[in-house]
C-alpha cells in the first residue's frame, strides 16, 4: 500500500526514440531500416546514439567507434549535426506546450510533463500522452515513447517499457506492484556498478529491495540509500520543474592521436575555450567555476578546478585560468582527451531543502489516468 499523504499527480515522460539516428534517417531515406550510428568512427570515436537496427548487434552510446564497428561490420556512421537535433527537438517541444505548461526538458530528446491541470481540460493522462506522440509522428516525422504515472521517477521508469513508439500507464494501485515485479536494473538512477553490488546482496527486483530496511540501505549504499528505500514505495515527491536552472557549461574534445606535450595541449585548450565561451555567450550566463577536464591515454581522469572571486566569459580568461590548472601539476601520462567546463553560474540560485509534510494534499486512488 501507498502512504495515502502523498501527492498524486499525472506526470507524463516523453522520450523520443533513437532520436539522433532516427533524425539522421528522416532526412536521408536511404539509411531507413539501416544500422547507424551518430558520431565518430574512427579509431578514437565515440558512438553518440545508435539506431534501433544497430542497437541489435549491441552497439550503444559511449560505445567506441571501433568496437561498434567489430560488433556490425555493416554499420553506417554519420556525423552528427547538433544544429538539425536543436530544431527538430523545438518543434516537439512546441507540441507540449500545446498541453501544458509545466514542461521539465532533460535533454534534446526527452522531457516530463505534468498534465494534472492541462489546457485541454483532458482528465485523462493517458489519452494526452497518446494524442502528443500522434502529433509528433505527423508533424515532425518521429516517433516517441512515453511513461505515465503519478510521479516523475515511475513514469521515467514507464517511458521506457514499451520502447520503441509505444507507452505505459501505471495507475496509482498498480505502483507497488510495478515496481515490486521490476528487474533493479530497470531502476531509473541504479547504474551498472551499483546493480552489481545490489546482486552480490541478493537484491534482484523491486520486491528484494523494498524488504530491506532503511538502515541496511544507508549502511550499503550511503546517501543514495534513502533514495531507494523511498522510490522503490513509489514515493518520489520532486515537482516538474518548468524553469531547470542550468548548472554548468562545457566542451570537450577527443583527439586522433595521443598528445604528450603542453605545447600542443594549449593549442587545443585555446579551441575549446573559444567553444565555451560562444556557448556562454549564446545562453547569455557567465561563471565563477572553471575546470580542467583531462584523460589520460589509459583512461584514467582527472580534474583540476579553479574558482575566481568574479563572474567570466571572456575566451581570454577561460583560457588563462585553464593554463593555470594545466600547469598546476605534472601529467601522468599522454593525454586523449581534454575539457573545459564553467559551473558556479550567476543563474544558480540558493536551494532550499524540501521537506514533504504529512498533512500534504490527500488524493484518493480512484484517479482518471
Amino acid at each position: 500500500m501507498m502512504p495515502d499523504n502523498l501527492p498524486i499527480r499525472k506526470i507524463i515522460h516523453v522520450d523520443m526514440d533513437a532520436f539522433y539516428a532516427s533524425v539522421e534517417q528522416m532526412d536521408n531515406p536511404e539509411l531507413k531500416g539501416k544500422p547507424v550510428a551518430v558520431g565518430g568512427g574512427g579509431t578514437r570515436g565515440v558512438v553518440s546514439a545508435a539506431s534501433y537496427e544497430a542497437r541489435k548487434f549491441g552497439v550503444r552510446s559511449a560505445l567506441s567507434g571501433a568496437q561498434a564497428r567489430r560488433n556490425c561490420p555493416e554499420l553506417i556512421f554519420v556525423k552528427p549535426r547538433f544544429d538539425r537535433y536543436h530544431e527538430i527537438s523545438k518543434q516537439v517541444k512546441k507540441i507540449f506546450y500545446d498541453y501544458t505548461d509545466k514542461v521539465e526538458p532533460l535533454s534534446l530528446d526527452e522531457a516530463y510533463l505534468d498534465v494534472t491541470e492541462n489546457k485541454k481540460g483532458n482528465p485523462s493522462a493517458s489519452l494526452i500522452a497518446k494524442e502528443i506522440r500522434e502529433r509528433i509522428f505527423k508533424e515532425v516525422g518521429l516517433t516517441a515513447s512515453a511513461g505515465i504515472s503519478i510521479n516523475k521517477f515511475v513514469a521515467k521508469v514507464a517511458s521506457d517499457y514499451n520502447k520503441p513508439n509505444g507507452q505505459k500507464t501505471v495507475n496509482p494501485e498498480e505502483v507497488i506492484s510495478f515496481l515490486e515485479a521490476l528487474d533493479i536494473r530497470k531502476f531509473y538512477g541504479v547504474g551498472k556498478v551499483t546493480a552489481e553490488k545490489m546482486y552480490q546482496l541478493g537484491i534482484f527486483t523491486g520486491k528484494d529491495l523494498k524488504s530491506k530496511t532503511l538502515e541496511y540501505l544507508d549502511i550499503n549504499f550511503g546517501k543514495s540509500g534513502r533514495f531507494y528505500y523511498h522510490i522503490v514505495r513509489g514515493i518520489h515527491t520532486s515537482e516538474v520543474k518548468p524553469h531547470r536552472a542550468r548548472k554548468s557549461l562545457a566542451a570537450e574534445r577527443t583527439f586522433h592521436e595521443n598528445l604528450s606535450s603542453e605545447i600542443f595541449m594549449l593549442e587545443k585548450l585555446d579551441h575549446i575555450a573559444q567553444e565555451v565561451s560562444k556557448r556562454l555567450s549564446k545562453s547569455k550566463v557567465s561563471g565563477k567555476t572553471v575546470t580542467l577536464k583531462i584523460k589520460y591515454s589509459d583512461f584514467t581522469l582527472q580534474t583540476r578546478s579553479k574558482t575566481l572571486p568574479y563572474f567570466i566569459s571572456d575566451k581570454d580568461v577561460i583560457l588563462e585560468t585553464a593554463k593555470d590548472l594545466l600547469y598546476q601539476d605534472r601529467l601522468n601520462n599522454s593525454v586523449r582527451l581534454l575539457g573545459i567546463s564553467l559551473s558556479n553560474l550567476n543563474t544558480e540560485k540558493s536551494k532550499k531543502s524540501i521537506v514533504a509534510k504529512s498533512k500534504e494534499v490527500s488524493v484518493q486512488l480512484k484517479f482518471d489516468f
